[in-house]
């Protein structure tokens, strides 16, 4: 019944009022307005004089209101603006005091909401509220039409008309939103009627609700123009970076398609002419250029062959193909029979070892001795060096030392924590994602069958279902074996007799007993403080000044505050924490520096302390007199000295009597 009322109400004529029953004269809009209206809250953005949209409403919820404004005369509603308050949880509270008067037009019911068109009218206030529950009603008043009106002596507002109008007509034509039938309805604007060219100018912008309904409250209309010129302009901004941003991104896709197209050509015009490559033969001859740099053994040569044929006859997008496509990437990567020529001087082995290592005389005596060996027999081969010693002495830097001197590529991986054994001899071509082992991943990075490896933390290698590493490396590590070293992945025999294997491990526990064996071991026990000292000077204070971009000039430290350090607050076989202590007065000092960009900074005896706070160690007093002894005890530091006194006591009986714990 309220749907069909509404209907009538859309052909409703104007309406006429009699005045002293003499004669009917038009009727002024605000005569016939209705003093009482129902409300509809408007959560997004309010509605505006002039403006024409579709509303849908909750059928449940407001189909009440629906009716009442059915059976009212005018069949007018109130729209007001609730700052994105949900219908449903609307309160009188929450109403905005000015609204927009619409008029309902082609209401209908579809799946359980009321959609219809609603047609604004006017501003209005409201005055007074008769139903604080749904259906609101509200008693409202409507604002002065002539603040709206403008003489023709108004410049200001006819200038601020005539900008507005320029204002929508470039935002009209730079979004691509806006249709021909909005651009053909600002013709109809004139700056003689600047209200409703106004209330249609913030409509078409994308400001915010409590912005727009700002608009919406400031009545004199050039105060109101004030304030719709600024969002209007603002669109404007944003609608043209929107459209360079479009055109770079459509230009960008534009050359790309362009440039598929032409690849396609391209391969069409090759095809015909016959100078075109299909992906498996291009595939193919990439693999024999590699294979003709290489010189695999007769087994090898005869794997591949079966392969290139086997690739020939496969699809490009099957997974075979893929598979059997990296297994030959694999195998032609391998530097079969490509050697590094070894440099097996002594004298330069030696400066390089001393150039690198201050200290350590014993050990790089020892190396000296393992390299003239070779340099005597004209190669190194089947060698397996084990460098056992506590931490921060130089195990891993001596193996690079080593390949230096040597001229030979280097390769270093950490066997700590490894527990599974596919590690060490690859996994099965038939698993997904599958790879060859670390020793054949090395000669690929390398690019030689010779260089030097480097197996870090050796004592670390770890045991779980997967398979034990460790015994997996005793292939690799005995020189009886590694010529025939076989990979799981290549399913070949790779030979590893060439390579020369140093490993390194603080302890000697952890490492079984038949790998232990196939390694010649050299000790590093560490070092004293006069090579601590060497070290420090030469290699780690250079390298601490260098990473905080200090230079030598503004920190200086003497010898006699170097070697406080090293026995008061480093007394380790290594040299990691002289390190760290040298990284602290460095970085004290930069912190120094930026607040006395010009000072210079001297580190002594005297002012150790300031830097580093109290020593951890202190010197020992040496107990003398008659009955003390000297002992010796062990501890991870490399040892203390101990006073062992005997005194001889008055008693009754004889005897030896023992105080404190010995051995």
């Amino acid at each position: 019944m309220a749907e069909e009322r509404a209907r009538e109400a859309i052909h409703a004529e104007v309406e006429v009022i009699s005045e002293g029953g003499a004669q009917n004269t038009i009727a002024v809009p605000s005569q016939i307005y209705p003093k009482h209206l129902y409300l509809i809250p408007i959560a997004s953005r309010p509605f505006f004089p002039g403006q024409v949209q579709p509303i849908v409403l909750s059928g449940e919820y407001w189909k009440e209101t629906i009716q009442k404004i059915g059976e009212t005369e005018q069949k007018m509603v109130g729209l007001v603006y609730t700052n994105n308050i949900p219908a449903q949880e609307t309160a009188p509270e929450d109403f905005a005091t000015i609204g927009c008067m619409g008029k309902i037009l082609k209401p209908t019911m579809e799946e359980s909401n009321i959609h219809f068109i609603c047609q604004g009218l006017q501003r209005f206030r409201i005055r007074r509220w008769l139903g604080k529950k749904v259906p609101f009603l509200v008693e409202v008043e409507y604002p002065n039409e002539s603040d709206e009106q403008i003489s023709m002596d108004d410049t200001e507002t006819r200038a601020y008309a005539l900008s507005i109008i320029s204002a929508v007509k470039e935002l009209v034509q730079a979004n691509p939103l806006h249709g021909e039938e909005l651009k053909q309805a600002l013709q109809y604007f004139s700056p003689n009627e600047p209200a409703p060219l106004t209330d249609f100018a913030a409509t078409l912008t994308t400001a915010t609700g409590d912005e727009l309904q700002k608009v919406l409250e400031t009545l004199p209309i050039l105060k109101r123009m004030q304030c719709v010129f600024p969002l209007l302009n603002k669109e404007v901004e944003i609608t043209k970076l929107h459209g360079e941003i479009s055109k770079d991104v459509n230009t960008k896709i534009n050359k790309r398609q362009r440039k598929f197209f032409l690849r396609e050509q391209l391969k069409t015009i090759q095809k015909e002419l016959g100078i075109t490559k299909e992906d498996r033969k291009s595939d193919a001859e990439e693999f024999e250029k590699r294979l003709e740099k290489l010189h695999p053994p007769e087994p090898v040569t005869e794997r591949i062959e079966d392969e290139l044929k086997k690739l020939g006859f496969l699809e490009n997008g099957s997974q075979e193909y893929a598979v059997t496509r990296n297994y030959l990437d694999w195998m032609t990567c391998v530097p079969w029979g490509v050697y590094s020529e070894d440099k097996l001087g002594i004298k330069k082995a030696r400066e390089i070892l001393d150039r690198d290592h201050d200290g350590l005389d014993d050990v790089k005596e020892r190396i000296i001795e393992f390299l003239a060996v070779g340099a005597y027999k004209k190669e190194i081969a089947g060698s397996i060096m084990l460098l056992v010693g506590p931490p921060g002495v130089g195990k891993t830097s001596i193996g690079r030392s080593v390949a230096d001197a040597m001229g030979r590529e280097f390769y270093r991986f950490s066997l700590g924590g490894m527990r599974d054994e596919a590690e060490i001899k690859g996994h099965r071509r038939t698993y997904i994602g599958s790879m060859p082992g670390k020793f054949v991943q090395a000669l690929k990075e390398t690019k030689t069958s010779n260089p030097v490896i480097m197996l870090d933390e050796i004592d670390k290698v770890g045991a779980s279902f997967k398979g034990d590493p460790a015994s997996a490396l005793l292939e690799v590590l005995d020189p009886e074996q590694n010529s025939d070293f076989l990979d799981h992945y290549l399913d070949l025999r790779v030979d590893l007799s060439k390579v020369l294997f140093i490993c390194t491990a603080n302890q000697l526990d952890t490492i079984p007993g038949p790998l232990l064996d196939r390694m010649e071991m050299i000790r590093l026990s560490g070092y004293i403080t006069e090579e601590k000292m060497r070290i420090a000077r030469n290699h780690l204070w250079p390298r601490a000044l260098g990473k905080a971009g200090l230079k030598k000039r503004q920190l200086k430290i003497s010898n006699a505050a170097l070697k406080l350090l090293i026995e008061g607050y480093a007394r380790e076989a290594g040299v990691r924490k002289t390190e760290k202590q040298l990284w602290k007065i460095v970085r004290k000092t930069v912190v120094k520096l930026l607040d006395e960009p010009d000072a210079k900074v001297s580190v002594s005896v005297k002012n150790l302390e300031s830097f580093l706070g109290k020593p951890f160690f202190k010197k020992e007093s040496l107990i003398t007199g008659v009955g003390v002894v000297t002992g010796l005890a062990w501890t991870a530091l490399g040892g203390v000295t101990l006073a062992v006194e005997a005194a001889a006591v008055e008693r009754k009986s004889g005897g030896f009597k023992q105080t404190g714990q010995l051995g």
